[in-house]
């Protein structure tokens, strides 16, 4: 926001405001710089953290209805219009004026700027093929008669091959984060332009492994088909992944945020609501992290929250028991296999012994860290299922010692950061190869298991086990991304299990056993809408509470693409509806 708001400034100086018009813009490199620098407020936002938070997924217990908590039991419906597609190609046009001016251009000093612009079309672009599938492919200005407003859609496989050129683009043009000033962090660095092609390639080679053309349609009468279409590609892209991430590895130019000597072992919660030296009790600010790779800046002054930041994570991002029992112990088995788990007994019980993760997502935000003891956690209904969040909340809020105001929130909003470049590599080289050397282990997943307390794993251990480094690399995935990007729909959806994962009961805290059974001061039971049922725990079947009852989750396979907004197939006959709406 620094460089938009100085780049504003310095072009009012330039130009009269009256007279910029698409005829006159973009004849100066300072008409492209801040053209580009425009194109930053079209990423998602705080106001996004719906979506963003993967709300409705089977590891978050929010369930009231509406947006992504309707999608996730499966009461997807085609909609009149949808901001998510009317958005993006607004933002395309924009781009592509810029692009096309960019042709015409005398000069050498706009290299950057047009990088730049390649970058956000990719990530508009990939924004539309990881909800739509397929789309029409726009890569001029448009003009009310343009050909391309009638035009059939492209399939997903020649949309991708676009958005990966796009990304050559940008990583050939833009600076290294290295060579960043410090007043412009935020900007697309080479290195985010590389990371955000990994995430492409490794998507999409999962996708084209687990799910295949299954959801493509004919192209003829729904979807939008499966040209270009090449299985060959799968092992292409992961050894591109294996490549780009390894690069960005080896440059040591980013660094695991590991503050937990200084912090309680809490850096996994402060990281997300970091800001100045006030933001957490170890004085640190944002120049000391060196983790985010792509990222929303913001800024206190000049960029603040401006939506429900704090009060949403508080109530719509606390955990499900699949979630709270994803976290291994301390010596590196899942629950159901370490004689350090001390069960559900009472409610500080599970808490024990594990990763440190689970004590920075799922404990008070007020006295971070503090795991909540016996009879602080009542069963009574409204919106409680037994576990609290605090991952993406503001220090303290809601008391009066609270560091920032919902809405005043300022903390830089992660696409990709460095742990997530980690599991990436780990993963992709498990999809080529079946297996990863202890080396492998060592430079990737094992980094992400230390910043949480969790001892190295190696072929060794995995064998003497009968544990699968696949499924490792997954559940590490799932809890170091916790509410971050729109992960775990995508992960789901990529890995083919989306059905499967989505369509069962979703739980709460474990009842039976428990200091909640036959307790009325701790648990009504009456003030849930499903009663209790039987599911498999860390210490064996166990009566839980019931968030949502499979009977009314139905997340089948057409919902792994969203329906198109039906103001626009009404408006070309040729642009095909998903299959399934």
């Amino acid at each position: 926001m620094l460089v938009v708001v100085s780049c504003q400034d310095d072009f009012i100086d330039l130009s009269p405001p009256a007279s910029i018009t698409d005829d006159v813009y973009y004849t100066e490199a300072e008409h492209f710089l801040t053209g580009s620098n425009r194109f930053y407020t079209n990423l998602m936002g705080w106001g996004d953290q719906g979506v963003y938070s993967d709300h409705g997924s089977d590891l978050v217990g929010y369930t009231e209805a509406g947006g992504m908590q309707d999608y996730g039991r499966g009461e997807t419906q085609a909609p009149e219009s949808d901001a998510d597609y009317s958005s993006a190609y607004n933002a395309i046009r924009d781009m592509n004026l810029l692009l096309s001016r960019a042709a015409d251009y005398d000069g050498n000093d706009i290299g950057e700027y047009v990088a730049a612009t390649y970058f956000h079309r990719a990530y508009q672009y990939w924004s539309l093929v990881q909800k739509f599938g397929g789309v029409i492919l726009v890569l001029e200005p448009l003009d009310v008669d343009s050909e391309e407003l009638y035009a059939s859609r492209n399939s997903r496989y020649e949309v991708v091959a676009q958005i990966l050129a796009d990304l050559d683009g940008a990583i050939a043009g833009l600076p290294n984060e290295a060579n960043i000033a410090s007043g412009d962090k935020g900007k697309i660095s080479k290195e985010a332009a590389m990371a955000l092609k990994a995430e492409v390639l490794l998507h999409e080679a999962t996708w084209m492994k687990y799910v295949g053309t299954s959801t493509d349609g004919d192209g003829s009468a729904s979807g939008a088909g499966s040209a270009g279409y090449n299985e060959s590609n799968i092992s292409t892209y992961l050894q591109d992944v294996v490549t780009l991430t390894k690069s960005i590895i080896d440059g040591g130019t980013f660094e695991l945020w590991d503050q937990n000597s200084s912090l309680d072992n809490l850096s996994s919660n402060f990281l997300f609501n970091l800001e100045d030296g006030g933001s957490n009790p170890a004085g640190l600010d944002k120049s000391s992290n060196k983790e985010f790779i792509f990222y929303g800046k913001y800024d206190f002054i000049f960029r603040r929250a401006g939506t429900l930041v704090s009060h949403v994570y508080q109530g719509r991002v606390k955990p499900s028991r699949k979630m709270m029992d994803l976290f291994l112990c301390s010596d590196g088995l899942p629950i159901d296999q370490s004689p350090l788990f001390e069960g559900y007994a009472e409610t500080q019980s599970e808490f024990q012994n594990r990763d440190y993760r689970m004590r920075a997502y799922f404990t008070y935000h007020q006295s971070l860290g503090q795991i909540p003891q016996t009879g602080e956690v009542l069963l009574n209904g409204v919106n409680n299922f037994g576990y609290l969040n605090s991952k993406f909340m503001s220090w303290n809020w809601g008391t009066a010692d609270a560091y920032r105001e919902t809405k005043t929130e300022s903390y830089d909003m992660p696409f990709i950061r460095l742990a997530e470049v980690y599991l990436m590599y780990a993963e992709a080289l498990y999809e080529l190869n079946g297996k990863l050397s202890d080396g492998e282990m060592d430079a990737s997943i094992n980094l992400v298991k230390a910043r949480a307390g969790l001892p190295p794993v190696t072929n060794a251990f995995l064998s003497e086990n009968n544990l699968d480094i696949g499924e490792e690399i997954r559940r590490e995935r799932t809890i170091e991304l916790y509410a971050e990007s729109a992960t775990r729909f995508t992960d789901l959806k990529r890995w083919g299990i989306a059905e499967q994962e989505l369509g069962a009961t979703k739980y709460g805290a474990v009842i039976e056993g428990t200091v909640y059974e036959n307790n009325d001061e701790l648990y009504d039971p009456e003030a849930y809408a499903y009663p209790e049922e039987t599911t498999e725990t860390g210490v064996g079947l166990r009566k839980c509470l019931v968030v949502e009852s499979s009977s009314v989750r139905n997340f089948a396979k057409h919902h792994y693409l969203f329906p198109l907004p039906t103001s626009q197939t009404s408006l070309n006959e040729n642009l095909l509806q998903n299959p399934g709406y």
